[in-house]
């Protein structure tokens, strides 16, 4: 082992018997390694929080939307084709076909605008989790010419109706008369309500059989688009531009749904950038303690920095010294940084029912939410590049400092000892 090495630790090491200014530059060293260990345990729950979040979040978005569509300008009139077409692709898992369009509900007094979707249940059921997110009633009980309907909870709620009462939904398509333009209107029984967790949803939309909605909307034999589900929800981009030119029908449009809910993605990801961004600020204050940290004790050292230059150290052995020592102190908050963030963000469930014991608040509130537990979910690339980040900080820290103590002059350090 070379004696650098050995020097470092033995400069980084708090002594019981050291006092004075070597004391303290233990205490520094201390502060140091806690500071970073503090950081990078911040980033790692943060990131891991953000990653859960964003899972959820996505998970719920693509419950009641798709992974991509394929839509017409004048609607889709041979669906079972494109759907045929589509599931060709290996990466294509369901296919079903929906009409989408504005409505208005009125239910009493309360009347409320929507977005309506037609759907086939047992096709809707493969590629969206309807039948996951009922809160009563039964999804599979949409049949053609029934007429009924299916509402978000927070729709369902603004209405003031349940499972079983009666509504009137409107149709902007009106029946032209020599009076006036009539709207279409038609009456719809609830027959079940569902909560998806995303306002968007919950308090705009509302699902009825595709036969029902083609009849109200005199579409006739089209539809709106066909919704297909892939294996890989990350490749849907490139997917998409795969299926435009497999499917070869004219007019159509194909959308995935990072195109769909392009200001949500975007948001998430800036909103996990900026918390990485501001939380790695701790890490670089923490790792920027080294400088001082070393500078002290280049200052402490003096003597013994000139000893080993005339016992024939060279500058480039002087200046590892220090290095190895701002390294084992960054290594030393590296580790207890990771150790601490993969246990809290992995053992939030029982962290934060803790701290609310002890703080004696709601931390976490299930109705605002609307989840059960706050989600998490550790990424090891997210850990990867915290450490690698936080790590290159420290050593970077330690340069200037070892560089000073390498170009200390012996016989200057020496004059007065």
């Amino acid at each position: 082992m070379r004696y650098e090495f050995l020097v470092g630790l033995r400069y980084t090491r708090s002594r019981k018997r050291a006092q004075g200014r070597n004391r303290f530059i233990s205490f520094i060293s201390l502060v140091s390694m806690f500071g970073i260990g503090l950081g990078i345990t911040a980033l790692i729950v943060v990131l891991s929080v953000m990653n859960g979040f964003q899972e959820e979040l996505r998970n719920r978005t693509l419950g009641v939307t798709s992974h991509i569509e394929v839509r017409g300008i004048d609607g889709v009139s041979s669906w079972p084709q494109v759907a045929e077409r589509a599931s060709r692709h290996p990466a294509v898992r369901a296919a079903a076909p929906y009409v989408e369009e504005q409505g208005m509900l009125v239910a009493g007094d309360a009347v409320r605008g929507l977005v309506v979707r037609g759907v086939l249940p047992e096709l809707e059921d493969r590629v969206a989790d309807f039948d996951r997110h009922m809160r009563a009633g039964q999804f599979d009980a949409l049949r053609a010419g029934r007429f009924g309907i299916v509402l978000g909870r927070d729709l369902a709620w603004a209405l003031r109706v349940q499972v079983g009462d009666k509504l009137t939904l409107i149709a902007p398509q009106g029946l032209v008369t020599p009076a006036a333009v009539l709207p279409r209107v038609r009456q719809f029984e609830v027959i079940g309500i569902f909560e998806a967790g995303i306002q968007q949803y919950d308090a705009g939309l509302a699902l009825i059989h595709l036969d029902d909605a083609r009849a109200l909307y005199r579409m006739g034999d089209k539809v709106s688009g066909v919704r297909l589900k892939l294996d890989d929800l990350f490749a849907s981009d490139r997917i998409a531009r795969e299926l435009s030119g497999q499917i070869g029908l004219p007019d159509l449009m194909l959308r995935d749904w990072k195109h769909t809910n392009a200001n949500l993605v975007r948001a998430v990801a800036l909103e996990k950038t900026m918390m990485a961004l501001i939380l790695s600020l701790i890490v670089g204050v923490a790792a920027f303690n080294i400088v001082s940290t070393l500078i002290m004790a280049v200052q402490e050292k003096y003597a013994d920095i000139a000893i080993l230059r005339t016992l024939g150290a060279s500058p480039a052995s002087i200046m590892a010294i220090f290095v190895i020592q701002g390294t084992i102190i960054g290594l030393i908050g590296l580790v207890v940084g990771l150790v601490g963030g993969l246990s809290i963000a992995n053992n939030l469930d029982v962290v934060i029912p803790a701290l609310e014991k002890i703080t004696g608040r709601v931390l976490w509130n299930k109705e605002i939410y609307f989840i059960s537990d706050l989600p998490s979910k550790v990424m090891m690339s997210d850990v990867a590049s915290i450490l690698a980040v936080s790590f290159t900080l420290t050593l970077l820290a330690a340069i200037y400092p070892s560089w000073r103590a390498a170009k200390i002059n012996p016989a200057e350090a020496l004059r007065y000892e």
